[in-house]
């Protein structure tokens, strides 16, 4: 008798083209209709929609409706974390499949993971947060040190209303371009949040990609690194 999770199952799920496209589509955090992933994913209104109810039933997507209209989004940031791992492993593994171009390097520059910020400007303010000693072990994972959340509250993020929320606080995501971890959980998203209001960084338009200003990017670095 085997015990534990059936890893087949969601690897079945995840593993088809059509699906993986879909789910990789909403890696950014936004919410898309049956039609948007459709076209993402390069199938039918009604393939999609046949897709689309397997990964509901497999708890990968949530849906929301809004009048007539219905919108899919990851069913929350684990699945999103398990998406950026599996990515990383598809990389390591064979060529990616990114045209080169501008676009390439500011994806792996600075781009949103879900709702975090991930590329080569997350992976720096995690490693700063450890070469600080801002990160500690708690009993439930990675916490703030007081060093710690002195440094994010002189930024504005609001600590304790990130800790409240029902989902991890803080853990380090392994970041496909660079290997290493950048940061992701509650705390991860209040960050990136923060830095949109800043203005040091801005989401382009249908893409993952997270353009930062000259004086944001000098500023984040001052901040973490």
């Amino acid at each position: 008798m085997k015990d534990g999770p059936n890893i087949a199952r969601i690897a079945g799920l995840i593993g088809e083209p059509a699906r993986a496209e879909m789910l990789t589509a909403l890696l950014d955090g936004r919410a898309l209709t049956a039609s948007e992933l459709a076209t993402a994913a390069g199938v039918t209104r009604q393939t999609a929609s046949a897709h689309l109810a397997r990964l509901r039933e497999g708890r990968l997507l949530a849906m929301e409706a809004q009048g007539r209209h219905r919108y899919f989004r990851l069913a929350d940031d684990e699945v999103a974390h398990a998406l950026e791992a599996l990515l990383g492993v598809a990389f390591r593994s064979r060529p990616t499949r990114l045209v080169t171009g501008p676009r390439e390097p500011a994806l792996r520059k600075a781009r949103v993971c879900y709702d975090h910020l991930a590329g080569e400007l997350g992976v720096m303010v995690y490693s700063g947060l450890q070469a600080s000693g801002s990160l500690a072990s708690g009993t439930e994972g990675l916490c703030l040190s007081e060093g710690g959340r002195a440094r994010f509250r002189a930024l504005g993020v609001d600590v304790d209303a990130a800790a409240r929320e029902r989902r991890v606080f803080c853990r380090p995501c392994l970041d496909w371009g660079e290997r290493r971890d950048h940061l992701a959980g509650a705390l991860g998203a209040a960050l990136l949040q923060r830095i949109y209001e800043l203005r040091w960084g801005t989401r382009m338009k249908g893409s993952r990609v997270v353009a930062f200003t000259a004086v944001g990017e000098q500023n984040l670095r001052s901040a973490f690194a």
